[in-house]
């Protein structure tokens, strides 16, 4: 049995870390002692690496915890799944980059107020996108440039209304 800076050590992560998988609910011990110490064992050791596998290919724990609580699923399906989802997002952000030239293209289009916003809608669909994905464009934007995001807004002739409910505010 292993204590939780004795697994650490031996799966090279921080105690911090398999701490916050027990609280995420990924990990536990084996065994906790009347003093408070955590125990692991084996069957513990083999979990923890599966989750720095899964870790290291890009899956969030949240994830990592509805993964490692399906039955009858080999890692290699896990995987093949995992990359499928991974090439839908590539499908989507590559019909966002194709939105984004073909509005590059004319960037005076912007500035002249001459693309409303059923005609960037139409644009975006267009190229693909559903609403979620217009919605999550929205969020980064907003979240990487928010100041940006409030011109482009604005120059589409959205209300103001409107603007602030695109932004969340």
């Amino acid at each position: 049995m292993l204590t939780v800076t004795q697994l650490a050590r031996k799966c090279g992560i921080s105690r911090a870390t398999i701490l916050y998988y027990e609280r995420e609910e990924i990990l536990f011990p084996a065994y906790r002692a009347d003093n408070g110490y955590r125990w692991y064992g084996e069957k513990e050791v083999e979990r923890l690496k599966a989750i720095t596998s899964y870790r290291s290919y890009g899956l969030p724990v949240a994830s990592i915890r509805t993964l490692l609580a399906q039955k009858g699923k080999s890692q290699a399906q896990i995987m093949k799944d995992h990359f499928n989802e991974l090439e839908r997002e590539i499908q989507n952000l590559r019909a966002q980059q194709k939105a984004i030239v073909g509005l590059l293209q004319e960037p005076a289009l912007l500035t002249d107020n001459k693309v409303t916003k059923a005609r960037w809608v139409n644009i975006m669909k267009a190229a693909g996108f559903t609403e979620e994905d217009m919605t999550t464009w929205h969020k980064k934007f907003e979240e990487l440039e928010p100041t940006e995001h409030q011109r482009f807004l604005e120059s589409l002739g959205i209300s103001e209304k409107e603007i602030a409910r695109i932004r969340g505010n």
